[in-house]
């Protein structure tokens, strides 16, 4: 990682924790996380300028941007997220030094180490492998697929009155209790595969690595499972349906 991809980093999430801390939502980040891999990705096009590159910049921007305005429609003019509302009320008056470096600095490293793949790639102008680069985009294809059909999905029940108080079980949600996560995690194992296809090392395998163990048991899966256990349905969907990997239900016993 560069020292120009590291000080882009640290003035892009020193940004948002301004911003964040005008607006008094520390939650706003959840928008500068898909929309920062994009700015890396830019970024790293106007520095080498390889035609190559346009793939990556391409590829994402069509996830990044539209995650971040995914999250951004649903959360902005909202009260602050309850994973951040703890955090606010657990580290009281050290919230402020806290939340910039373990959840703003902490993030801009993330950020860095899951864009790895790509950034290398970007570094030269051969494409090793065309048929690896199909793999690669068929695999994101699919992870992005789940992502985007999950989220759709999922707001189609929050937004039915009648099934209010309700878990959603239909869809994709009647294979893995959490297709948006899946298929983020799934689209940067994608994400590196085309990446391998241009160059980058084999070592950059830790960023889907990172993102799918952060997705699984980390920031993602674990924290909405406890959300939805307070539904009356949720132990029975449970044994029903996979937490992560997609597959067909189960009987409950």
């Amino acid at each position: 990682m560069s020292i120009e991809i590291i000080v882009l980093l640290f003035v892009y999430f020193t940004a948002w924790y301004a911003l964040a801390t005008l607006m008094k939502n520390t939650g706003i980040i959840d928008i500068g996380w898909g929309a920062g891999f994009f700015v890396l990705a830019l970024f790293q096009q106007v520095v080498y300028q390889y035609t190559i590159g346009w793939i990556f910049v391409v590829v994402v921007g069509v996830w990044g941007l539209r995650l971040a305005y995914h999250i951004g429609k649903r959360n902005l003019g909202k009260p602050e997220d309850f994973r951040y509302k703890n955090f606010r009320d657990q580290w009281k008056d050290s919230f402020f030094v806290r939340a910039y470096v373990q959840l703003y600095l902490f993030q801009g490293l993330l950020m860095g180490i899951v864009a790895l793949p790509y950034l290398e790639a970007m570094k030269t102008d051969s494409l090793l492998s065309p048929l690896l680069l199909l793999v690669g985009v068929l695999i994101f294809l699919v992870g992005y697929g789940f992502e985007v059909i999950g989220d759709a999905q999922l707001k189609a029940h929050t937004s039915n009155p009648k099934k209010k108080g309700t878990l959603i079980r239909t869809g994709l949600w009647q294979y893995t209790r959490h297709p948006n996560y899946f298929g983020d995690a799934l689209l940067w194992w994608g994400i590196f595969v085309m990446a391998l296809s241009g160059g980058a090392p084999l070592w950059t395998i830790v960023s889907p690595i990172v993102m799918t163990y952060l997705l699984r048991f980390v920031s993602g899966v674990p924290m909405l499972e406890k959300r939805m256990q307070k539904y009356p349905e949720f132990e029975e969907y449970a044994k029903e349906t996979n937490i992560f990997l997609p597959w067909f239900k189960r009987e409950s016993k």
